[in-house]
């Protein structure tokens, strides 16, 4: 097993920063705020040959309500998992009576604790580090995470105090299908992943942007490997104020770049909004594969059910290539069944398709309906192959093929995608046009030809 390393601490004393430099990554968000950080991040780093794994969580305040209550559990959880806990402290803050009460219940934990004074750059460490003695949990080690300094001999320092891992560990496990779970903030997104993994894995409240960060969780279902991929929710431009709101949006639209199905969730209380369908519209963009997930399904009466189904055919009608799962996140309803979905889904965007197969398709699809005619010439498609998996590319040769209209495209989209059963994941089609291996060169005569062209011109001046 590889060594796990939980940071913790107050709010803002750069945690996530630390977690960025230890693993050589930005996937956490950093910002000049306290309370970035809301759920558990798990990341991979290596010290020479040596890999480890890091924890980081969110800052323990004082109030212990609402959201900030089942962000102290989060940290709790860490803390249980862990081999070494990193307590960071802030150098320009010093000690404050909010690190001597977490330094209390880390000492009730029994779990080994190394003091990281960070932010010590342009500080005198010397005259600032007596304070932190005072705590009782050995020698503080000062770095600056910003800048990278100290870091190296902290890690190696921790290290040394861990067991030796497993040789035969693998530093980075097979993902499996990676599922990204996105759509606007509050429509239980959370809940659907707590859900699916049967844990309170990811914080969960009734307050939009909860999760403010993109969490990676593997785990394992019926022998199958999975990476689910919990998003922060993704609001219009004009309400987005907060500048870390808008890393956040950009984080979820990476991840559904990085995942190999995405569960689009929608609100079934709420309706469809503009919102979620320009959502949707950048999954078809990115080629994911998909499944749409309609949550907080019980509830409903017969006829809000039948307005909500009319509604996502009028604003969603691109989507139709997609399955549709009614869902009840909180209670469990309907979410057995969407992971068969995904794999579906992912089958189908992973697919083998035959150029002797798409050739043969693409010939009775012309037989039955031709191209249309350009400047009275007709539009000849010859052969196709696949040119890409996830989503599936055909790409067909002919000529005149970029003077193809788009309903003639959406024809042959509909023909392959019928066939080929291709159902959860978008189908793109790609043309080209053989190049003409004469374009831009003149005929050279011979001499014959030349006299003879000679000849007949004499003859054309003499008939004038």
């Amino acid at each position: 097993m590889l060594p796990v390393l939980a940071l913790v601490g107050r709010p803002n004393v750069g945690k996530s920063t630390l977690f960025n430099r230890l693993t050589r990554s930005r996937d956490a968000l950093v910002a000049d705020q306290p309370g970035l950080t809301r759920d558990r991040k798990y990341g991979v780093g290596r010290l020479g040959l040596q890999p480890y794994v890091v924890v980081d969580t969110g800052g323990i305040g004082d109030d212990r309500q609402g959201v900030d209550l089942l962000m102290e559990q989060q940290v709790q959880r860490a803390i249980g998992e862990a081999d070494q806990v990193l307590f960071i402290l802030d150098a320009r803050e010093g000690l404050t009576a909010g690190d001597q009460v977490i330094a209390e219940g880390l000492r009730r934990t029994g779990k080994p604790v190394t003091l990281v004074v960070n932010k010590t750059e342009s500080l005198d460490y010397d005259s600032i580090s007596g304070d932190f003695f005072a705590l009782g949990l050995g020698v503080p080690v000062p770095v600056a995470a910003a800048h990278g300094r100290g870091v190296h001999a902290l890690i190696n320092g921790v290290l040394e105090k861990v067991p030796e891992p497993d040789p035969a560990a693998q530093l980075v496990a097979d993902p499996g299908i990676q599922i990204a779970v996105i759509g606007r903030p509050n429509v239980g997104k959370s809940t659907l992943v707590n859900r699916l993994l049967g844990e309170e894995r990811v914080v969960a409240f009734d307050q939009p942007g909860t999760t403010r960060d993109s969490i990676f969780i593997p785990f394992e279902r019926d022998g199958n490997r999975y990476t689910l991929i919990d998003t922060a929710g993704v609001r219009r431009r004009a309400r987005i104020s907060e500048a870390v709101e808008k890393f956040s949006v950009i984080k979820s639209l990476q991840s559904m770049e990085q995942a190999n199905v995405v569960l689009l969730v929608l609100d079934a209380q709420q309706g469809i909004s503009e919102q979620d369908a320009g959502l949707a519209g950048h999954v078809v963009e990115s080629g994911r594969a998909l499944v749409v997930v309609i949550n907080k399904w019980d509830g409903l009466s017969a006829d809000q059910r039948d307005r909500v189904k009319s509604e996502m055919q009028r604003r969603l009608p691109f989507l139709d290539f997609a399955d549709w799962r009614f869902v009840s996140a909180l209670h469990g309803t309907g979410v057995g069944h969407l992971l068969a979905a995904v794999e579906s889904a992912y089958t189908a965007a992973t697919v083998d398709l035959k150029t002797a197969e798409l050739t043969e398709i693409l010939e009775m699809a012309v037989a039955e309906h031709q191209p249309p005619l350009v400047n009275g010439r007709r539009i000849k498609l010859r052969y196709a192959h696949q040119g890409g998996r996830n989503p599936p590319i055909i790409v067909i040769h002919g000529n005149q093929t970029a003077k193809v209209p788009a309903a003639y495209q959406r024809y042959l989209v509909n023909r392959y995608r019928k066939v080929f059963n291709l159902r959860g994941t978008p189908l793109r089609i790609e043309f080209k046009t053989a190049d003409n291996p004469y374009a831009g060169r003149r005929n050279k005569l011979t001499e014959r030809q030349q006299k003879k062209r000679g000849r007949l011109m004499k003859h054309v001046h003499r008939r004038k």
